[in-house]
């Protein structure tokens, strides 16, 4: 599928963040990005297409640091700024051409999955929210991934961590680590999911300038963050889909933050982290776009209707 799209760039705090921009007909624009460390390309290319087919204006954009986003040191992961980075998203796409600024949803999957849970519940411009294999609760994601990784990677991990948190407080280069690996290899995630990225996200190599890295400094800080516990406070319609064999993100504490939304919806598949990616892409899809016709869409001009006078 080939869908006509542009670069855009957008401030967001100390940098620009770099988008791609795939016109809509229909009023409605999807929000996206990537998981932790992943660039807008291997991350979004293949739902945003769908949306766009649909009709919905699309933007797609890397987090500061990441891929074609500005921003120093690189492959910096800082969830502060990251959602700070949604946040800029949200009001440049209120301004694209043919955008209905009451018609903004938010899609993102693991670690953005987890920022989607954040904003929408604290930015009232979000009118429906998609939180795909969601990071609803790190502490357990790093309690899990425990169990897949040797001691001795994990302490080699932890020391590349606190080298690295070390050496950026003197202006040095960060120290890189691998997003993924096999088992005691040092690598963020080791689990079975793991060994599908590539598989997922970047086959036969479609994405060389993604360079799946990134600074260690990241793991001492991952399990403080908890998104999940924030969806109490989603106003807006909610969906969340999980892999019920989801060895990364989990699928418990995914259904926890949708149990405590207000308008939550859940999809569940068979499979683990990436198969939404994989061989239940379609299903997953699908029920992305049935979500974001029916929230996006028709509740929209139902609402519209109500407005008009007798």
């Amino acid at each position: 599928m080939v869908t006509k799209r542009t670069k855009v760039r957008f401030a967001s705090g100390d940098a620009d963040c770099e988008a791609w921009h795939y016109p809509g007909t229909n009023g409605g624009c999807v929000i996206m990005a990537g998981g932790f460390g992943v660039t807008k390309e291997p991350g979004t290319d293949r739902f945003a297409e769908r949306f766009a087919a649909a009709g919905f204006t699309v933007l797609a954009f890397d987090h500061r640091r990441l891929g074609g986003s500005g921003g120093r040191p690189r492959q910096v992961v800082r969830i502060r700024d990251e959602i700070a980075d949604w946040r800029s998203a949200i009001g440049f796409a209120a301004t694209l051409p043919g955008v209905d600024p009451g018609r903004l949803a938010l899609w993102g999957f693991s670690l953005s999955g987890g920022h989607v849970l954040r904003v929408a519940a604290t930015d009232p411009r979000v009118a429906a929210a998609i939180a795909q294999t969601p990071n609803a609760d790190c502490r357990a994601i790093v309690r899990n991934a425990a169990r897949y990784q040797t001691p001795l990677a994990m302490m080699q991990l932890t020391g590349r961590a606190v080298l690295d948190a070390l050496g950026g407080l003197i202006g040095r280069p960060p120290r890189l680590v691998p997003l993924n690996g096999e088992p005691g290899s040092v690598a963020f995630l080791t689990t079975p999911d793991a060994l599908d990225t590539d598989r997922a996200l970047n086959p036969d190599d479609r994405y060389p300038d993604w360079p799946q890295t990134a600074a260690a400094r990241f793991a001492l800080s991952l399990g403080f963050y908890r998104p999940g516990r924030d969806a109490s406070r989603i106003r807006c319609p909610l969906l969340v889909l999980v892999c019920d064999q989801d060895n990364s993100a989990l699928a418990a504490p995914a259904l926890a933050a949708a149990g405590r939304a207000a308008r939550a919806e859940v999809v569940r598949l068979p499979g683990g982290h990436y198969q939404p990616f994989l061989t239940g892409h379609e299903q997953a899809v699908t029920a992305e776009l049935s979500f974001l016709d029916h929230h996006l869409l028709n509740t929209a001009a139902e609402s519209a209707a109500a407005r008009e006078p007798l």
